[in-house]
């Protein structure tokens, strides 16, 4: 069985042209070998080699001929969708969603269901049963699955796929370790290559690896304020052991002494994952009867169950509460992605995680921070957008990684 968690300097030179011959059909298929050839800088007789090996696996195929500029036509490939699935699955801030997925990227059956409460347990036993019930719905194309992606939150250490999961105990965070081997569980019951992946890394790869664009090679992915994917240079970004892309740093025993006059809190400090947008419509709502009123006949709600979505739903609304509440976070969120441009430089930053749902104004405030307070030099060709894959962000990024990795290894 493959291993699927490494990084592009643990692969071998074969593996690596692997990659970069289906970046260039995925991106710009269908494509002659001479095309091919010229675009990678290898001679075409080698470029053939290669082809001949994806067209052995049934993962590319020949098709009509291309104009010739004399001479004989040459034939154009392009990758064959039907060569492989991949199963793909997510969370994201209200839902977890999985996927089963061509070669191509495109959803052949979706499911999902709400976003299970934040502990080991409940997020394991829903992700297994969302699998499950693809595999139900997916009889036709189970022999022809190569692969598993899971894209989770927490600190995913990117040799052995091993989880540190965010937990809060009591009053403060704390990442206490899974002793729950996830991988194996899912290779073990499936008996398929599974590649655990960190949530906002897989949608960062998704939205690059699927845009289309191949010139937005730097890009942030901003999963609420909590983490953000990094693609530098067209490559992930983990870090040493696959850690990074936390934007927070967080010490229980002083939190008292880390406070900020501007932003509460600091937007160096650790957020709730919906940057606390609940909580504060709800603390309006206890202090404003008339307000409470109003916000729960539209959404249905009831103040002690609100959540993020009956927030989006009021906001539509023109609800002032909401309204203040998402502006409110979008500065906090801005100021926060000021930093990471000025550190990292991108071509664009997405925001995404369930963001997409709050609206255009929300994302202009976040547009408008981050220019105000990043060096306009950074910022002058940058661009900021919500997730082009929205909900599907995080499964679509999982099955990507996986769908790569099944061509560096050739199955």
């Amino acid at each position: 069985m493959q291993n699927l968690n490494f990084s592009r300097e643990d692969l071998t030179e074969r593996e690596r042209r692997n990659i970069d011959i289906l970046e260039i059909l995925r991106r710009r298929g269908p494509i002659s070998r001479p095309d091919i050839s010229k675009e990678i800088g290898i001679n075409v007789v080698t470029i053939s080699n290669y082809i001949d090996e994806f067209i052995k696996h049934n993962l590319v195929f020949e098709k009509e001929l291309d104009v010739s500029e004399g001479g004989r036509r040459p034939v154009l490939l392009d990758l064959n969708p039907r060569g492989g699935y991949i199963i793909g699955v997510g969370l994201n801030l209200m839902n977890m969603v999985g996927l089963l997925v061509d070669l191509k990227g495109n959803i052949i059956t979706k499911t999902q269901v709400a976003r299970p409460r934040p502990t080991v347990k409940d997020v394991t036993e829903c992700l297994l049963e969302l699998i499950r019930e693809i595999f139900r719905r997916s009889k036709e194309y189970v022999d022809n699955i190569k692969g598993i992606g899971v894209g989770l939150a927490g600190l995913i250490n990117k040799r052995d796929g091993s989880i540190h999961w965010p937990q809060k105990m009591d009053h403060y965070y704390t990442y206490a370790s899974v002793d729950l081997p996830l991988k194996e569980l899912i290779k073990k019951e499936f008996d398929l290559p599974t590649l655990i992946e960190n949530d906002a890394t897989s949608a960062c790869f998704g939205e690059y690896w699927l845009r289309g664009n191949i010139s937005l090679r730097n890009t942030l992915y901003m999963m609420s304020g909590v983490g953000c994917g990094i693609v530098l240079d067209g490559q992930i970004y983990r870090g040493a052991q696959g850690y990074a892309g936390e934007t927070s740093i967080y010490n229980y025993k002083e939190e008292n002494e880390f406070n900020c006059v501007a932003g509460n809190p600091c937007f160096l400090k650790r957020w709730e994952f919906d940057l606390g947008i609940v909580d504060d419509v709800k603390s309006k709502l206890r202090k404003d009867k008339g307000a409470a009123e109003k916000f729960c006949k539209l959404t249905g709600a009831t103040v002690d169950n609100i959540d993020l979505k009956s927030v989006f739903i009021a906001n539509r609304s023109d609800d002032p509460v909401a309204r203040a509440a998402l502006l409110n976070a979008a500065k906090r969120l801005g100021v926060k992605i000021a930093f990471l441009v000025n550190f990292l430089n991108p071509e664009i930053v997405v925001v995404g995680g369930g963001f997409e749902e709050a609206g255009d104004e929300f994302l202009n405030v976040v547009s408008q921070t981050v220019r105000d307070w990043a060096f306009r030099e950074t910022t002058e060709n940058m661009r900021i957008s919500y997730s082009q894959l929205r909900e599907n962000a995080v499964a679509l990024g999982s099955a990507s990684l996986v769908m790569q990795r099944v061509f560096a290894q050739i199955i």
